[in-house]
């Protein structure tokens, strides 16, 4: 096969402009070949920066042009029913996170798909960022040794945009959090949560903490507020051999947001002073941070379409993480430890 594969973006949000369109357009064997958008800022924009690229009104309008894929960045309501007229239409489908708004939503897509045999997989892409690909190093070289608590952070400041859907911070971006810690520990054995709205004028939680325990031992304290003026550390990972903290954010977003693409020489390369420090008992050292690698998903997701290898994240991978969601949630709601078969 040597055509490009043609790729159908719904959305042209901040997921469907800074993080899908970019990386499409610089993934080898993949076209950009329309976009789904009403909102008429978002199309002038689409016009301006793709000129070249259609503009549609509809999912139905875009699955009659027979994409060889669809992306769904469209808000998370429509995850689950676009996913299902993707899978009834017979197209592969990318869906961005969260997958779903409950497990059971997810399972009954891939239940779909599975009969329909077509490939369905997550944007999960916080799996490729910087200081986790350097945590997940330090993981696998036996740096740290045994790990009892992960701690991971995502906080900031930000006023209530009444105009934007969505869901709280627990869906928005703890799926992240909590996909990272599943991916790193393994299964969960309970969760318990607290789940606050802190800001004048919310109506979702904006101030989250989940604390994970693992079927391992290890256990995984997560918090993520829109209310913190002072952020933690993004990482802090405590083991019997040595301690990894690293603070600030992986940089490729920004990067996206600035018209940076995969490829450039500077791609997802975290500055020096913002490397983690590995602390043990001879002392501290700086770790250079591993380059971030969001193309890496979409290079899979290529390989797996025109070449029949693995999607870059199984879509089964994802309903834990939905699962400890659907969990935390209900110990927020009663202030109790939720167990996990």
């Amino acid at each position: 096969m040597t055509e490009d594969l043609d790729v159908g973006l719904v959305g042209y949000g901040v997921a469907g402009r800074v993080f899908h369109a970019p990386l499409i357009e610089s993934t080898p064997g993949l076209s950009l070949a329309g976009v789904v958008t009403n909102d008429p800022a978002r199309r002038a924009a689409l016009r301006a920066g793709r000129p070249g690229v259609p503009v549609l009104d509809t999912l139905d309008d875009l699955l009659r042009t027979a994409p060889g894929v669809v992306v769904i960045a469209s808000p998370n309501t429509t995850h689950v029913p676009f996913a299902l007229a993707c899978v009834e239409a017979g197209v592969p489908v990318v869906v961005d996170k969260p997958f779903a708004p409950s497990a059971a939503q997810a399972r009954q897509v891939l239940e779909a798909a599975e009969k329909a045999s077509v490939p369905v997989t997550v944007f999960q892409n916080r799996r490729w960022d910087g200081d986790y690909l350097t945590f997940r190093r330090l993981l696998d070289e036996d740096a740290l040794g045994t790990v009892h608590r992960f701690e991971s952070r995502w906080e900031f400041t930000a006023a209530v945009d009444p105009a934007r859907p969505g869901g709280g911070l627990l869906s928005e971006l703890g799926v992240h959090m909590i996909d990272q810690a599943v991916q790193a520990f393994g299964p969960v054995a309970r969760v318990y949560a607290e789940l606050a709205t802190r800001r004048p004028g919310g109506r979702v939680d904006d101030d989250v903490f989940v604390a994970v325990t693992h079927r391992s031992g290890t256990t995984s304290h997560l918090w993520t507020s829109a209310v913190a003026h002072d952020a933690g550390p993004r990482f802090r990972v405590l083991g019997d051999k040595a301690s990894f903290t690293i603070h600030g954010l992986d940089v490729q977003e920004n990067a996206l947001a600035a018209g940076v693409a995969p490829g450039t020489p500077e791609w997802g390369v975290a500055p020096e002073e913002s490397w983690g420090r590995l602390s043990g008992p001879d002392g501290v050292t700086r770790v250079p941070t591993e380059p971030g690698a969001y193309e890496v998903f979409y290079r899979r997701l290529a390989s797996a379409l025109r070449e029949g290898g693995a999607l870059p994240v199984d879509p089964y991978s994802t309903i834990e993480t939905l699962d400890v969601i659907d969990a935390a949630a209900r110990s927020a709601r009663s202030g109790e430890v939720v167990p996990l078969s």
